[in-house]
């Protein structure tokens, strides 16, 4: 969380997050990029980041955390399992996040379960505040394209969550 101070001498607390994501054909990417970008035009400030990118987390610079990943096999990319192994509990615990994923529309209609599933039981298992169930997001084929209306679902979805993050008290 960052403070600015005001004009009149009073502390504004002012929301900073982090999106994170793995893709493997650019899906969740449009879906992480369309996350970052709503949070940001909903006065929420986020940085965006390919799980690759991402050397160290330190909890002190996030007060919240966004995580996605393609699912395959019913599971998350192993780069964001390794990731989550670096999200320390003690650091992050009470704080909010998201969890998203692009899986195929079968495997949706099916309820098996997704890779945003299992990163939202892992992020709770670490004491975090999950704000809102998972966005999965329906991919046509292995490869996408995004099913027709993801992309407004997606802004829908976070929308709401900028909402309930700017209402978000530990």
């Amino acid at each position: 969380m960052q403070t600015n101070k005001m004009g009149n001498g009073e502390v504004e607390k002012k929301m900073k997050g982090i999106v994170i994501f793995d893709t493997s054909y650019g899906n969740t990417k449009r879906i992480a990029e369309t996350i970052a970008g709503t949070l940001r035009e909903s006065g929420v400030e986020a940085d965006l980041f390919n799980v690759k990118d991402v050397k160290s987390l330190k909890a002190n610079d996030y007060s919240f955390l966004v995580l996605g990943s393609p699912t395959k096999f019913g599971t998350m990319s192993f780069a964001i399992r390794f990731f989550l192994g670096k999200v320390k509990g003690d650091e992050w615990s009470c704080r909010p996040f998201a969890a998203f994923d692009t899986e195929n529309p079968e495997n949706m209609l099916k309820k098996d379960w997704s890779a945003a599933e299992k990163i939202a039981e892992k992020l709770r298992s670490k004491n975090m505040n999950q704000l809102l169930p998972a966005l999965k997001a329906a991919v046509l084929g292995q490869k996408g394209p995004l099913q027709d209306g993801e992309i407004e679902r997606t802004k829908e979805y976070t929308r709401g969550l900028a909402s309930k993050l700017k209402e978000f008290t530990p």
